[in-house]
């Protein structure tokens, strides 16, 4: 197995076919097929089936889809090893749609602005969705809530505080104040979908007191989410930090919850899968950073060489 065979196949997956894979490699159709062929071949199994106008992956596609991974991801890793150890190529960053409104815009353009050699690729994702992409080597690294499960960043990441956000709950204009979850009026939650960590913080406050919410009402911004908080169709839970970004504040609550506290955001990224790039992005969070640096000391990282 070579290097460019294996990310032929994850292009074919990833593209969900040859046509796109192809035309994400510059390559020509003929040589992307001949490729998987002579892959398959090679291992002595088919890697792929088709379903109508669909390439589905066989049990021998989907055990080899993982070692590819890792496989290409210890390349790039050696290429930045025996490079000039300044920040370079690509960084794949995953990120919580709050941190990339309210806290990455100015970061990112200053670090566009001192390293043009990165190229930066974003994508946005709840914390359940980023630590299981990190895990996969599908990004290099991800900014997410801490979680409440503290075995949900088990040995396999490295992490740094480099955030710490203030959870507030949003209600129409006329709620009450609200002291605990009996003081909730409206019994529809507006929320990200599973996997947020905001929203497994507020279930879980919820049944602290004994309630649940009669109906969860997902929405996939802060935009909407307070656009229906501000129409009465429920309350919400968002970090304070986005509010200076949204319209129709003038006609919601903002409730601190102080029995939630603070809740960390943390840079995470698979142990030994380093680079100059993600140091250099690592350095600047901490630098612009609402955290004091000794008050959560990092996970003891491997600088690259």
């Amino acid at each position: 197995m070579d290097l460019a065979a294996l990310t032929i196949f994850r292009a074919v997956v990833r593209e969900n076919g040859v046509t796109r894979a192809a035309a994400k490699l510059n390559r020509v159709q003929s040589n992307v097929t001949t490729r998987i062929k002579q892959l398959e071949v090679q291992l002595g199994t088919d890697l792929f089936i088709r379903d109508g106008r669909r390439l589905v992956l066989t049990p021998a596609g989907e055990t080899l889809l993982p070692y590819a991974e890792r496989l290409l991801a210890l390349a790039d890793e050696a290429r930045h090893a025996v490079r000039e150890n300044r920040p370079n190529g690509r960084l794949r960053l995953g990120t919580m749609e709050s941190v990339a409104a309210s806290r990455l815009p100015a970061l990112l353009a200053r670090y566009h602005q001192r390293w043009p050699e990165v190229a930066l690729e974003l994508e946005t994702g709840t914390t359940g969705r980023l630590i299981e992409r990190v895990r996969e080597f599908e990004v290099d690294a991800a900014l997410v809530a801490t979680p409440p499960d503290p075995d949900a960043l088990c040995d396999v990441f490295d992490y740094v505080p480099v955030f710490r956000e203030e959870l507030v709950m949003l209600t129409p204009r006329g709620h009450p104040p609200i002291r605990d979850a009996r003081d909730v009026a409206l019994s529809t939650l507006v929320a990200f979908e599973r996997g947020c960590a905001y929203r497994s913080y507020i279930e879980k406050w919820y049944l602290e007191h004994g309630i649940r919410p009669a109906r969860v009402l997902e929405l996939g911004s802060y935009h909407a989410m307070v656009a229906c908080v501000a129409a009465g169709a429920g309350v919400a839970i968002a970090p304070r930090s986005v509010l200076d970004l949204q319209q129709n504040v003038d006609e919601i609550v903002v409730h601190p919850l102080d029995e939630l506290g603070a809740i960390d955001t943390l840079l995470i990224w698979r142990r030994g899968h380093f680079s100059s790039a993600l140091n250099a992005l690592r350095e600047q969070l901490l630098a612009e950073s609402n955290l004091a640096t000794d008050e959560h000391p990092q996970r003891e990282i491997a600088q690259p060489v």
